[in-house]
C-alpha cells in the first residue's frame, strides 16, 4: 500500500491561516465526478466556521485527487481501495474536533456544518448528523416508491446517525480506538452511543437516489452484506462508556437499529429486532393507505437484498453507478 499526504493548508470559510474550528474527513474512491460537488457545498454549508478538509483518495484510478486538491482541501493518498482504511487514515491526519465524516457524494445544505458543529459542542451529544433528503429526480417509480417508503421509518426520522454524514465531539470520538474493517462504519458509530448520546443537528444533507431499480438494489445488498458483517464482528475498545468494553452485536439492519444501554453510562448492547420497522410499515399502511404500494416495494426490495447479500457471501463495494 502506497500513502502520500499533501502539506497544503486546510479548506477553510475563512482566512487559510485560521486555525481550523473543526475536521471534515472524506474517504473517496474514484469520486472525481462527484467530489468537485460535494467540496463546493462545504463553503456556505461552513457558514463562520473555519473547517479543515480531509480527503482520503483510496485506490483511484481517476483524478479524485487532482480534484480535491483544486478544491483546496489537504488530501491523503493510499494504493488500497478501503473505506475502512481511509477513515483511519484521515483520523490520522485530521487536528481538530468535532470531527465530521462526510462521503464523497454526499451534499450539505447551507449552514448544515455549522449546525452539526454547535450541536456537538453543546456536550449533551456525542454523535450527531443532520436530517437527510432524498434526491429523486430523475428516479424510476420503483426507487421513488421504495424511499417514500423507507422515509417513514423511524430509523429515518430520529435519532440518525449515519446515511452519508455524521459527526462526533472529542469525547465521543474516544470510544474505539480506530474503525474497524467493517462496510457499515455508520451503523459500527451509531451503535456506540446510547438513544440519548446522540442527536440530530439542524439542516440536511442531499442523498441522490439511484436511478433505477437494479442499482437500488446494488446499494441495498451493499448494506445487507455490511450489516451482516457487522452482525458477525464484536468489537472491543477498552475506553468504552463507562471505562468497560464495547461489544457490539450487530445483527440488525439499517432499518431496525434500535439504541439501548442505560442512563448510567454503560455501554450499550444490541439485539436483532425487526418489530419495529415491521410495526412501523404498518402501521404506514394503515394510517396513510396511498403508501401501502411504497411500503411493498420496500419490503420486496429489502428481501430482495438480503438474499442478494447472503448469495454473494462478500462485502466487494457495490456503487450505485446511474448517479456518476
Amino acid at each position: 500500500m502506497t500513502t502520500s499526504t499533501d502539506q497544503l493548508p486546510a479548506t477553510s470559510s475563512t482566512s487559510s491561516s485560521s486555525a481550523p474550528t473543526l475536521s471534515v474527513v472524506v474517504p473517496a474512491h474514484d469520486e472525481g465526478r462527484t467530489l468537485g460537488r460535494t467540496l463546493a457545498a462545504l463553503a456556505s454549508a461552513a457558514g463562520a466556521e473555519a473547517p479543515e478538509v480531509v480527503v482520503v483518495a483510496n485506490g483511484c484510478s481517476d483524478d479524485t485527487a487532482d480534484v480535491a486538491r483544486a478544491a483546496g482541501a489537504r488530501v491523503v493518498e493510499l494504493g488500497q481501495a478501503s473505506k475502512a482504511a481511509a477513515l483511519r487514515a484521515g483520523d490520522e491526519a485530521a487536528t481538530a474536533f468535532p470531527r465530521v465524516y462526510l462521503d464523497a457524494d454526499i451534499v450539505l445544505t447551507p449552514g448544515t456544518l455549522a449546525h452539526l458543529a454547535e450541536r456537538l459542542r453543546e456536550g449533551d451529544v456525542h454523535a450527531a448528523s443532520p436530517s437527510i433528503r432524498f434526491d429523486l429526480r430523475g428516479s424510476s417509480w420503483p426507487v421513488r416508491a421504495f424511499y417514500r417508503a423507507y422515509a417513514e421509518l423511524p430509523y429515518v426520522r430520529s435519532g440518525l446517525v449515519g446515511l452519508g454524514v455524521y459527526g462526533m465531539s472529542q469525547e465521543g470520538r474516544s470510544r474505539f480506538s480506530e474503525f474497524p474493517d467493517v462496510t457499515s462504519d455508520d451503523l459500527f458509530v451509531q451503535r456506540l452511543f446510547a438513544e440519548h448520546e446522540r442527536g440530530t443537528s439542524d439542516g440536511e444533507f442531499v442523498v441522490a437516489a439511484p436511478r433505477n431499480l437494479r442499482n437500488l438494489l446494488k446499494v441495498r445488498t451493499r448494506t445487507a452484506s455490511g450489516n451482516a458483517e457487522l452482525s458477525r464482528t464484536e468489537h472491543h475498545d477498552e475506553r468504552g462508556a463507562g471505562g468497560r468494553p464495547v461489544t457490539v452485536d450487530a445483527s440488525q439492519d439499517d432499518a431496525t437499529a434500535a439504541a439501548g444501554g442505560s442512563a448510567t453510562g454503560t455501554a450499550p448492547t444490541f439485539d436483532r429486532s425487526t418489530s419495529g420497522t415491521t410495526s412501523a410499515l404498518a402501521k404506514l399502511a394503515l394510517t396513510r393507505p396511498r403508501l401501502l404500494p411504497s411500503a411493498a416495494v420496500y419490503t420486496a426490495v429489502t428481501i430482495a437484498s438480503r438474499i442478494s447479500a447472503r448469495r454473494r457471501q462478500t462485502t466487494a463495494w457495490q456503487r450505485d453507478t446511474s448517479t456518476r
